[in-house]
């Protein structure tokens, strides 16, 4: 929401700039994303002057010399506008001043003729937009007067984040409570609170009847004005509706804008010469109802969304979001319905989303609205009809009102409010923030208050703990001391199971991955994509669509989509991960591929908590002094990194999968039950080039199920104070046997004793014959409590070398 700073200093003046407000205005909740500046900018360049002369220009019909006194001096002005005139109190920019759009203006010659300034248009001081004719202004300004203080040239503009709870602060009014509240500066009155006189012996019901489905309209209110003039809104008006992002189109048109603005509730106006048989009706639309908004669209509804029409059908709009065309304000208008209605926030909000419109009408009543709102804002509009278009307010109001809304109060306790918010707040100072937010306070008993919640306040405070945030908030939580719990078990901890899912995620980022948080859904099309095609998925309802239509069965498509993006944008090194949830139906396919651990076999359902890498060119920027692109090997490092550092001991083993490559790929194999834990493995040619990448290689792990098997913290051990033993041994072999498995015979053999085991040459040659390897490992031994003799290391070497024959090794000499 925009709030122009004068307009809220029009209502309560802080004493504060701009800057400080918004800054004071944050800090107590009510969030200011940006403060822009509209307008002219200096306003010391813009004064007020009078047309002495105005002549034709000798070679230009279109523009008009003019002889102009700006205060003591006369300054020859060339203007262009069609109304200029002499005998006119005009607005004047001199030579120097600048523009709304960051001109600067100079002086300039116009066929001819000499031109010291400009005589402003509406659109040329940010006014409005409006550019054919020159301001006139009225005759209480005095050439040579600044123009500021006669129009509003210059303005602030805070830009406001309000949130859901919070509607009353969508009306500038309702800032100015803030600002009254958290300075203490005097409020003016509520403008809702006075009404216009209506005159005539008629009545509103002569005029219009209503009906209305009371499970989407909680109040609806009309009023009938008669002999309403259309035509431009005055100055201060535009001026105001600009600042704040509206358009001025018409004053009826205007009013409306204006006092949703102010007041924060939306007010539609009908032409009632255009409403058939001088009914409105309120309902459900049917199926397929279609009606012609405002903007020129013809849009079909569904059975939801609330519709008003008329005798004859729909004409009034679409309840909450937008006008229709048949009943709209014209020039021709002579009689006006103004009505204001308070709508079902829920239903408004989703009838917004399937439609996909959303207006400034829409997004107030979205957060549900208090139907007192609605008469306060009749009251405000009706005394601008009658001021700004001549019109007469004709008696009575319409009001259907089904289920009236009983005020409501709450008891305080006031020694409750120093225990909540952790400091005590003097008992005037409570009460004075209470009563400046427009609580009503009495005492109820000793230490206790009875607070009478204003109407606009209703849906957000209804406890206790509510009003102590109020005054806790406008108190200033800044002066709220920092202390520590004064239980120990107050403070919360990781789980165990969050201890390894930080410790996994942290390993990858160490290692140069980058986070990515993407979509839970996807689309059949991408499981194609993948290759699988006949995977169960778990399909929404009510998808936003068809490319979002069934919840992920894993995380790669997610990883996919930002790899791509990366890559069309020349960020070829890519290294990414995700740790998020997946899902499978409750029902799945007989035999149907789980991607997450194998081919074939069942397909367990429900919510998964999944970790997934993907890297494609040289991987992260710590790896891009290799020479080859990253491959199987590559992700086969990073999973061991991941798993030691939550201390999960594991194998690889062969395990295809339809979206990776069938000779470079495996699964994950826990150690400790050999339970899959996920897949590893270079993407199929295919799938790479559907997503249009050269090549690239993942994986994805189950994170319950490792949360499940990590042992938890390690415990410590004690560092040897006696010297270990090493030796260097090569084990011949035949080049089928993995080194994997040479480790696991060597630990074995060497039992406790045996503390570090690390392979650090391979060799192939004729001197071991063709199909074998030689594995050069270096051991080391070491007691905690002794320095080994010779004798037991050469035990342990003989045992070493049984395992090692085992697996048909042998030790070179």
């Amino acid at each position: 929401m925009r709030a122009p700073y004068n307009w809220l200093e029009a209502y309560c003046r802080s004493g504060l700039s701009a800057a400080d407000l918004a800054d004071r205005l944050t800090m107590t909740g009510t969030k200011v994303e940006a403060l822009h500046r509209v307008g002219v900018g200096d306003p010391s360049e813009f004064v007020v002057g009078r047309v002495v002369s105005a002549e034709r220009h000798p070679d230009a019909d279109r523009l008009t010399v003019c002889e102009v006194d700006v205060g003591g001096a006369t300054s020859t002005i060339v203007c262009g506008a069609p109304n200029v005139a002499a005998g006119q109190i005009v607005a004047v920019a001199k030579p120097g001043a600048i523009m709304p759009d960051g001109t600067q203006l100079g002086e300039a010659k116009l066929r001819g003729v000499k031109s010291s300034g400009m005589i402003l248009a509406e659109d040329e001081v940010g006014i409005s937009d409006a550019h054919a004719e020159i301001m006139v202004l009225d005759g209480g300004a005095a050439p040579g007067q600044p123009l500021a203080e006669h129009l509003p040239i210059a303005d602030e503009v805070l830009e406001l984040e309000i949130t859901p709870n919070r509607p009353d602060c969508l009306g500038i009014y309702g800032v100015a409570r803030e600002v009254h509240a958290i300075t203490g500066k005097p409020l003016a009155e509520d403008p809702t609170d006075a009404d216009a006189d209506p005159t005539g012996s008629d009545n509103a019901a002569d005029y219009i009847a209503v009906d209305v489905d009371p499970e989407i309209c909680l109040r609806f209110t009309a009023r009938v004005f008669e002999d309403v003039k259309i035509g431009p809104s005055p100055l201060w008006l535009k001026q105001r509706l600009t600042a704040a992002g509206q358009r001025p189109i018409n004053n009826v048109v205007d009013i409306t804008n204006y006092v949703m603005l102010l007041s924060g509730q939306p007010l539609h106006s009908y032409d009632l010469d255009q409403i058939r048989g001088g009914k409105l009706i309120v309902r459900r639309a049917e199926a397929g109802e279609r009606i012609r908004t405002l903007d020129s669209v013809e849009r079909e509804l569904d059975s939801s969304m609330a519709l008003i029409l008329d005798a004859e059908g729909p004409a009034g709009g679409i309840a909450g979001i937008m006008g229709g065309e048949t009943s709209e304000v014209s020039e021709t208008t002579t009689r006006v319905l103004m009505e204001a209605a308070t709508w079902v926030g829920p239903n408004i909000l989703e009838s917004s989303k399937s439609l996909q419109l959303r207006t400034e009408a829409s997004a107030r009543f979205e957060k549900q609205l208090h139907p007192e709102l609605g008469m306060a804002a009749q009251r405000l509009a009706a005394r601008l009809m009658v001021e700004l278009c001549g019109a007469r307010l004709v008696p009575g109001t319409v009001d259907v009102y089904p289920h009236p809304k009983t005020p409501q109060s709450v008891r305080l306790r006031l020694a409750r409010v120093t225990k909540l918010i952790g400091v005590e707040v003097p008992e005037d100072e409570a009460r004075g923030i209470l009563e400046r937010l427009g609580f009503g306070v009495s005492e109820a008993a000793a230490g206790e208050w009875d607070v009478a919640v204003p109407y606009w306040r209703e849906d957000d405070v209804y406890r206790e703990a509510d009003l102590i945030e109020e005054i806790a908030r406008v108190f200033g939580l800044d002066k709220v001391p920092t202390t520590m719990p004064a239980r120990r078990d107050a403070v919360g901890r990781l789980t165990p199971e969050q201890r390894v899912v930080r410790a996994v995620e942290d390993e990858l980022r160490d290692h140069g991955l980058y986070e990515v948080i993407a979509w839970s859904f996807t689309s059949p099309e991408t499981l194609a994509k993948l290759r699988l095609g006949e995977l169960p998925a778990l399909r929404l309802a009510n998808a936003m669509s068809e490319d979002m239509s069934v919840m992920r069965p894993l995380l790669l498509p997610g990883l996919l989509d930002a790899a791509r993006y990366n890559a069309a944008r020349g960020r070829t090194d890519i290294a990414l991960f995700e740790s998020a949830h997946v899902y499978r139906p409750a029902t799945a396919l007989e035999g149907a591929v789980d991607p997450n651990r194998s081919p074939g076999g069942s397909y367990p359902a429900g919510e998964r908590h999944n970790l997934g890498a993907l890297l494609a060119g040289h991987g992260p920027s710590s790896w891009r002094t290799a020479a080859t692109p990253v491959d199987y090997f590559r992700a086969k490092g990073l999973v061991e990194a991941l798993l030691e550092s939550a201390g999960i001991e594991w194998w690889a083993e062969p395990g295809e999968r339809p979206f990776l490559h069938p000779g470079r790929s495996a699964s994950v194999i826990a150690a400790q039950d050999e339970r899959k834990l996920g897949w590893i493995g270079e993407l199929h040619p295919l799938v790479a080039r559907e997503w249009d990448l050269e090549s690239a290689v993942a994986f994805e792990l189950d994170l319950d199920l490792l949360s499940e098997l990590a042992p938890g913290p390690a415990q410590f051990v004690p560092v040897s104070a006696f010297p270990p033993v090493i030796q260097d041994i090569a084990v011949v072999l035949p080049e089928e046997v993995a080194a994997g498995d040479v480790e696991v015979a060597i630990a074995e053999g060497g039992g406790d004793l045996l503390t570090r085991v690390q392979l650090f040459d391979v060799y192939r040659g004729e001197q071991i014959g063709a199909g074998n390897k030689s594995l050069a490992i270096r051991l080391e031994f070491q007691a905690p409590d002794r320095t080994l003799t010779d004798d037991e290391v050469s035990g342990l070497r003989a045992l070493i070398e049984d395992r090692l024959a085992d697996l048909g090794g042998r030790l070179r000499g």
